[in-house]
This record gives structure tokens, sequence and C-alpha cells, in this order.
């Protein structure tokens, strides 16, 4: 559903306007509910449409509290859910602790994931992209069996 590369502006008030190509998807899918998190992978915030956020909160609820790591997810990812609203311009009031989190100033890069965005400083993704290609580069034979089954 959600694709792409956006490059994005987050105004003086922390708020970003979500590019136009996906406002009518976001507004069809969840009434322009959208709940932002952080990314407790990468310094980074993921945004969905209400709808998909509930379908993940219930795999979390289904984690149990006595694996560590479970535990872990879901107190990062639930405990800084926060419910927002597109504006009637297409914009999003980002949480000032989670522009925190994520580093976010003004430029930033919307990326999409399929059912969810993913939102990055830009200068954070550039050296993050750079690192990850070079990664790649360096270590072709350590690519996982299921990337490599990956017919592309």
């Amino acid at each position: 559903m959600f694709r792409g590369f956006n490059a994005v502006s987050i105004d003086a008030k922390g708020r970003l306007a979500l590019p136009s190509r996906y406002r009518q998807a976001v507004a069809a899918i969840s009434g322009n509910q959208l709940v932002i998190t952080l990314n407790p992978l990468d310094r980074c915030l993921w945004l969905y449409p209400l709808p998909a956020w509930q379908v993940i909160e219930e795999k979390l609820s289904q984690l149990s509290d006595f694996d560590k790591q479970s535990r872990r997810t879901k107190q990062m990812m639930r405990g800084h859910a926060t419910e927002c609203e597109l504006d009637g311009h297409g914009r999003v009031l980002l949480p000032g602790k989670l522009r925190e989190f994520a580093g976010l100033k003004r430029d930033g890069v919307l990326l999409g994931q399929s059912n969810k965005f993913e939102l990055w400083d830009e200068a954070a993704w550039n050296k993050q992209r750079d690192e990850w290609l070079g990664q790649l580069d360096e270590d072709r034979e350590a690519v996982s069996s299921a990337l490599r089954d990956l017919a592309l």
C-alpha cells in the first residue's frame, strides 16, 4: 500500500505534511487517524494508520511479559504510541519526545513500508543507508538464505 521515498519538511511547530499522494489512502483506511511510535530497532519513527496499528497492538499483546526482549519491545512501542489526526492541510503534529528520539529537526525522509511509514532525519537516513549499502558490498556471502531466495 505505502511505498516510496519522500523528502519531507517538519515545520517550526513540529508538524509533518504527509505527501499528497498518500493522503487519500490514509483518509480512506483510517479516517485520518494515525498512531506514531518509535522504532525499537532504529532511530526513526513509525507512522501507522489506526487500523494497521490495531493489528500490531494485538500482536504485541500476544508476546510474553516473561521474555525480556518481548517485554521491552512492548514497552517501547506501546509506551510511546501516540494517536494523532491529520488536519485539514494533511499535517500531523509529531510529539516532541518522539521528534527528539529520532533527531528530527527540519529535513526528513518518509519511507513507505507497506502498512506503515518510517520517518527519519534526512542526515541520519543518508548515513544509515550508506552504512547498510557498504555492509552489503563488503560481505555478499553473508546474505541470509531468505534474501538469497528472494527473486527481484
